[in-house]
């Protein structure tokens, strides 16, 4: 029996003891005795739970719920003028689809300082991310930049794989035209001499005991992102092959759970949503739709109340969570940009100057035309 005063310098041995001793016994139970720490066969999944819309007010919300892994998503729409510019050596480009993962210690039950995200959850985050990003739509069919944030609530193991669930669940919330739902699981492995023994769903516990973390997602049809944390030194391939089979049949009864909650995205943008509508000029009316110094469209967008983003092709995106202030817009753009048509009538035009032979009147924006004396009536 040691004292408070003895065990304090021997303290992180005896805890490094015990967990070395867990982690022996998890492997042994899995091995010889066939049996997990929480009593699952090797091909069970952790009890599901989801729900979707329980955060009325934002664009897109959910909960995903597996074991004592919890996760819930906040999807939330902007305009593509909020698009993340991304400029370093390697690239130069616009990210249209955030995600950012939080887990803050208390998820654990640990109390840590609350500051930046960590190398962790960096990770954890942009894995979800990558797993999402070859289901969403194009620009074209969906104009809108999108911000996706997994705040874990409780964690017991694959919280990536939990974020990448309710995201997917969020954005299908939030009216985001997915081309297919993407579901993802974290799969285990413990070699028992040259025998490999795959696991589902691994927990914490089976994490750290084991020799392989494998994470992967998709959809249906396939594959979207693959993650292998390694603590050996090479794999069959038979043995990838297996985890692989053994993953998908994980996914698919993962996705049978989220699509029992939402079966398809939304057709309605929440009413909190922006709108935003696009329509195409020529280019070389651009300059005239901003103006000098940007005169022209700081105009329109006092008077309508909207939101403009206009690309170097023509194509011009107008947002505001009032139709009516996108119409204006989009009205008084179209005033700008059309051309006078021979036959056409023209009605309420301002008359800017009179002459001798006749009048100048501006029947479109900065377009003025003459009515000779002669096509005036008295």
């Amino acid at each position: 029996k040691l004292g408070e005063e003895e065990f304090l310098p021997l303290k992180s041995e005896y805890n490094d003891a015990l967990t070395l001793a867990i982690h022996k016994d998890v492997r042994k139970g899995i091995v010889e005795d066939k049996i997990r720490p929480d009593g699952r066969k090797f091909t069970d999944i952790r009890t599901l739970s989801s729900e979707v819309g329980l955060l009325p007010r934002v664009h897109g919300s959910s909960i995903f719920t597996r074991g004592v892994t919890q996760a819930m998503n906040i999807v939330t729409l902007a305009p593509l003028s909020y698009a993340q510019v991304v400029d370093t050596m390697e690239k130069d480009e616009e990210r249209r689809y955030l995600h950012h993962y939080n887990a803050p210690g208390w998820t654990v039950g640990e109390v840590r300082r609350l500051g930046s995200p960590g190398r962790r959850e960096i990770g954890h985050g942009y894995l979800a991310e990558r797993a999402l990003t070859a289901v969403l739509p194009s620009e074209a069919d969906f104009p809108y930049t999108i911000r996706s944030v997994t705040e874990i609530m409780s964690q017991n193991g694959s919280t990536s794989m939990a974020a990448t669930c309710s995201s997917t669940m969020a954005l299908m919330d939030a009216g985001v035209p997915l081309k297919r739902p993407v579901s993802g699981i974290a799969m285990g492995l413990i070699l028992d001499g040259d025998k490999p023994i795959i696991l589902s769903d691994i927990a914490d516990a089976e994490d750290f005991a084991g020799d392989m973390d494998f994470k992967v997602t998709g959809t249906s049809e396939g594959i979207t992102a693959i993650q292998m944390d390694m603590k050996v030194h090479g794999l069959p391939v038979t043995t990838l092959e297996a985890a692989l089979e053994q993953a998908k049949a994980g996914r698919a009864h993962i996705l049978n759970h989220m699509l029992s909650v939402i079966s398809q995205p939304k057709t309605e943008l929440s009413p909190y949503a922006p709108r935003v509508e696009s329509m195409q000029i020529n280019p070389d009316k651009i300059r005239e739709v901003i103006g000098k110094g940007g005169e022209m469209i700081n105009k329109i967008i006092a008077e309508s109340g909207a939101e403009i983003d206009i690309k170097d092709d023509g194509t011009v995106n107008v947002a505001s969570a009032d139709k009516a202030s996108i119409d204006k817009a989009m009205q008084m753009i179209s005033n700008i940009v059309a051309e006078p048509e021979v036959g056409r009538i023209y009605r309420n035009a301002k008359v800017v100057s009179v002459l001798d032979f006749g009048a100048f009147v501006e029947i479109l924006p900065g377009k003025d035309g003459l009515v000779h004396v002669s096509a005036i009536s008295e």
